[in-house]
């Protein structure tokens, strides 16, 4: 069983940014004068450490401590200096052709497991992920505007026979969808 301290380490870890007070409250099944407590407990665990607490008035976040930021930002300096890999450039092209599309849609165009290249588009600020409204458990990618000025484009609707490429994408995607589906009835038909 974590301790209380541990138990919010670990939600604040899972989260990757910021969580608000009242909420980790009931995840932890605590009152906020009780997690005022844990929360001071963690931070004193966190001295010497390579992390640290962010605080707000209504939001907690666990980052790298200040301490830490010579050699994170190396790391991030040496990630961005390297060029796109083959990789990362057809997820982009994938995400810039299709707009608005989830990790599972690129792998499927890709043939391939998206998500090194998912990581390093977002760390250079080339996408952006929000939250699916259909299903809260899924993101989907997007291009920014930083994108858009590094291509020499004002909207995805100037990249190169982008109408043309993005209708056959649609029509390959919804065709497979059919031939899952017509597959799926076959086999509970069977069964």
């Amino acid at each position: 069983m974590l301790t209380p301290p541990a138990a919010l380490e670990a939600l604040l870890f899972s989260e990757g940014g910021p969580l608000e007070k009242k909420r980790l409250a009931t995840l932890l099944a605590i009152s906020e004068e009780q997690l005022s407590v844990v929360i001071e407990a963690f931070n004193r665990s966190l001295v010497g450490r390579g992390l640290a607490l962010i605080e707000t008035a209504d939001e907690i976040e666990l980052r790298t401590a200040p301490e830490a930021a010579g050699i994170v930002k190396k790391l991030r300096e040496n990630e961005l200096s390297r060029d796109l890999g083959k990789g990362s450039l057809e997820t982009l092209s994938v995400i810039a052709y299709q707009g608005d599309v989830s990790r599972g849609e690129i792998d499927w165009v890709r043939g391939v497991n998206s998500t090194a290249s998912l990581r390093t588009l977002l760390m250079r600020g080339l996408i952006e992920g929000r939250e699916d409204p259909a299903d809260k458990r899924r993101i989907r990618y997007s291009m920014t505007t930083e994108a858009l000025a590094h291509l020499g484009i004002t909207t995805p609707g100037e990249l190169p026979r982008a109408s043309e490429l993005r209708s056959e994408t649609r029509a390959v995607m919804t065709e497979k969808a059919a031939q899952e589906a017509a597959a799926a009835t076959a086999e509970s038909a069977e069964e």
